[in-house]
């Protein structure tokens, strides 16, 4: 009878405590929240798309509860606008689930930090030293160097007998290549063995990476409910014992670094060899440098893979603008040379397609979520301190008010109007704006530019004998980066001459 009326009393104090905040505050509209689970028994799979089709019902800012939690979800570019930029110096904290907060180290990253000196100090060395000119140029040789190695392995699996006229299920070559780069940017190490295949200590990465996303997955809303960690105990322990294991191979790694910088005195360009130079001059903690490490993979390997995945399937989908995406190429670069990063500024209908797909096939359709550190008004509504705000790229370059024909594939819209996509015009907003706007946008840019742009120019690629553009599988799979729910398989033949299918190794940069 006692719990009886424990339960009671909490559902009664959650009641009052709702009503008191609807009274006192002005709060967007949204579906009808349950006590204690908010609005997790009636959100979607796919985040982006459920809080889109809900915007056309409430209206462009909306409520959504998880579990007690308010989240605001804004769905076009005046109200992103208001977010990044109006009002981003109250907006710019992160909300950090128990999860979050552990991997994160307590917000001493730079992805989950809370805005502030940490962030502001972190964020400058980034920029400084991290993604500045100087180093990307110095990197450029590693980024061409796998590209060209993702295009030797395609041409070799498909010019054998046996797979002559076969598709090639595209996802595993960007996956690897990703992996690959990110992995040699990051560790300064490629993790492969002499018989081409990924070594042991990639095979720790890549099982951490994997465990980390499965995890995620089962249970990032499940954080909101109450006494989630007793209902999710076998959970919470694989995520302690995930954590460990991340931090044993961080740390192997940097000891590794730490020896040999020791041992011969050099210093490599990569970016924990990086850090760990520069590390007393930023007062960066052992904790910091881990973070931003994983902060780094995190962002730069699914985020690039995932977005030329899409762009591809657009090309299977629409040969025409294939066609003349290679027919600039034949016309600046023609067949006696492979594609670089200088050509790609001669390249506008290359940059077009790219943009195009950012805007149709955003990565994070729903931008990581920022938090209000004060009480703020959006939309005209109120938007209490400790609230969830997050931006829904997907609904933007959904809007029809933005964009003509929004979910037609149409690069040539670019070379009528030339949009910003580093965080200047909020209907194209990849990357994010303000003050979290990705450090390292210029090399995502350059990557998924020049890997998209070499598999057009050394293969034409079509859909499966029998299979046409209605076929194709265009939904997104569940999670925080929007994966193909169904991974595209594509036909590439070769339209090079043979000696221009070798990768461009290079050494240790």
């Amino acid at each position: 009878m006692a719990i009886l009326h424990l339960i009671i009393s909490f559902i009664s104090i959650f009641i009052a405590y709702k009503l008191y905040n609807r009274l006192r505050y002005k709060l967007p509209p949204g579906p009808s929240p349950l006590p204690f689970v908010g609005n997790l028994y009636d959100i979607k799979s796919v985040f982006f798309r459920c809080f889109a089709d809900w915007s056309r019902v409430y209206g462009p800012i909306i409520s959504v509860y998880f579990g007690s939690h308010l989240n605001v979800i804004v769905n076009n570019s005046e109200l992103a606008k208001e977010v990044l930029k109006d009002q981003d110096q109250h907006l710019a904290n992160r909300n950090r689930t128990p999860h979050i907060e552990k991997r994160s180290r307590n917000g001493t990253d730079l992805i989950w930090s809370d805005y502030g000196p940490h962030y502001v100090k972190v964020r400058k060395m980034c920029v400084v030293e991290l993604f500045s000119t100087k180093r990307l140029e110095a990197l450029r040789p590693i980024r061409e160097d796998e590209v060209t190695a993702m295009v030797e392995t395609v041409f070799k699996d498909c010019t054998m007998p046996e797979n002559k006229g076969k598709p090639l299920v595209l996802r595993t070559y960007l996956g690897q290549m990703a992996f690959l780069h990110i992995t040699r940017l990051t560790f300064g190490k490629r993790f492969l063995n002499s018989n081409g295949e990924i070594d042991e200590l990639g095979q720790e990465m890549r099982g951490i990476l994997g465990s980390g996303t499965t995890l995620g997955t089962k249970k990032s809303l499940a954080e909101y409910i109450p006494f989630y960690k007793y209902l999710f105990k076998a959970e919470n322990d694989a995520f302690e014992a995930l954590d460990a294991r991340a931090d044993r191979f961080a740390k192997k790694i940097m000891e590794e670094h730490t020896l040999a910088r020791k041992k011969t005195g050099n210093t490599k360009n990569h970016f924990i060899d990086a850090m760990l130079t520069i590390q007393n001059e930023y007062e960066l903690s052992e904790d910091t440098i881990i973070g931003l490490l994983w902060n780094m993979i995190a962002a730069g390997m699914d985020t690039t893979s995932i977005t030329v995945e899409w762009a591809m399937t657009e090309m299977v989908r629409n040969p025409t603008i294939q066609q003349k995406v290679q027919e600039e190429l034949d016309r600046v670069i023609g067949n006696e040379r492979i594609m670089t990063e200088a050509d790609i500024p001669n390249l506008p209908y290359l940059q077009c397609v790219i943009k195009e797909c950012f805007r149709m096939h955003p990565p994070t359709p729903l931008m990581l979520p920022h938090k209000a550190n004060t009480d703020v008004k959006l939309g005209g509504y109120d938007i209490p301190n400790g609230t969830t705000v997050s931006v829904n790229i997907g609904a933007i370059a959904r809007d029809p008010k933005v964009w003509k024909k929004p979910l037609e594939f149409t690069p040539e819209r670019f070379l009528k109007e030339d949009v910003d996509m580093k965080g200047n015009d909020f209907r194209l907003i990849p990357f994010g704006s303000g003050r979290r706007i990705c450090p390292g946008a210029q090399l995502g840019i350059y990557m998924v530019t020049s890997m998209l742009g070499q598999l057009l120019h050394h293969f034409t690629w079509a859909l499966p004998d029998g299979m046409g553009p209605e076929d194709v599988d265009m939904m997104e799979q569940p999670g925080a980066v929007a994966h193909m729910r169904t991974p595209l398989q594509a036909i590439p033949t070769p339209r090079l001459p043979a000696e221009l299918y070798k990768r461009v190794a290079v050494g240790t940069v």
